[in-house]
């Protein structure tokens, strides 16, 4: 809060403290408080929206069931052991194509940002198949490992590989030259440069990007259930549109939803436990 208060000589301006700098925790709860109600409100009432509408016939409930049925058939399903296969299937080929390919990513993008000439030499190649859309690549996939979980983690890890390669290199080059050059004075091996300079220069920006990897290897292993596998919630999806069962369609889609909320969340837990001096994305000091 600023005023001005008229003196003998002119105005001075005073800077007076407000709510937020006499009591930062207060206003602090209060706020997230604020965003945890409106976080939960919004879909609460478009679910309720969709409710209505289906029970007052606003829209076709055999194409659109209403939220109760399709939480009922969920229930049921559940129950009877009829759905967490197809939700393990998903879980284990996105867990597996995602440390596979964050792992290559990173040593990929570390090798990169640190060396001029092999970043010369191999950033061309991958910017062109960066550009390819990944599930034109499932027919190679399925020509290399065949019919089973090969062209599923393959589609995965190259989808995630390439989040987590750029993001990397980019952290890396962005690293001011001041903190190379006073590691090389303190006469830092290449693992002390690589533990206490480009580590956790670098790792921030790194954990940006497989965040967004978490989130569209979902997506991708989605889509690739849909055509080539037997199982997971993408053949659930794929399968049950065909066969006219929208609510189990739309089971489906929520659990897609709900595991990928899930796992873009672990990733956040993990790096705010790996970056404990980065500045969050939410919380303290977000406003």
């Amino acid at each position: 809060m600023t005023t001005v208060a008229p003196e003998t000589r002119g105005a001075v301006l005073v800077r007076r403290p407000g709510p937020r700098e006499l009591h930062p925790v207060r206003t602090h709860r209060r706020r997230r408080a604020l965003e945890l109600s409106l976080a939960a409100a919004v879909p609460a009432l478009l679910v309720l929206l969709w409710q209505l509408a289906a029970v007052r016939g606003w829209i076709d409930e055999r194409v659109y069931p209403a939220p109760s049925t399709i939480l009922a058939d969920g229930w049921d399903r559940a129950a009877a052991g009829d759905l967490w296969p197809d939700v393990w299937a998903t879980t284990r080929r996105v867990l597996a194509g995602y440390a596979v390919g964050t792992a290559a990513g990173y040593l990929l993008g570390l090798l990169m940002g640190s060396l001029s000439l092999v970043r010369a030499a191999l950033e061309p190649l991958l910017d062109a198949l960066y550009v390819v859309p990944k599930l034109a690549l499932l027919p190679v996939f399925l020509n290399m490992f065949g019919l089973g979980e090969g062209p599923q983690v393959a589609l995965v890890a190259t989808t995630v590989f390439f989040f987590v390669w750029i993001s990397t290199m980019s952290a890396v080059m962005a690293i001011p030259d001041g903190h190379r050059d006073a590691g090389r004075v303190f006469g830092a091996s290449p693992w002390q440069m690589f533990r206490h300079v480009l580590l956790p220069a670098s790792l921030p920006a790194v954990l940006v990007g497989a965040r967004i990897a978490a989130g569209v290897a979902v997506l991708v292993i989605v889509a690739s259930e849909q055509i080539a596998a037997t199982d997971g919630l993408g053949h659930l999806i794929f399968d049950s549109r065909a066969l006219f069962q929208n609510d189990v369609m739309f089971v489906g889609i929520v659990c897609v939803a709900v595991l990928g909320v899930l796992f873009s969340e672990l990733v956040r837990f993990a790096g705010r436990l790996l970056t404990p001096w980065a500045p969050r994305d939410r919380g303290r000091g977000q406003s």
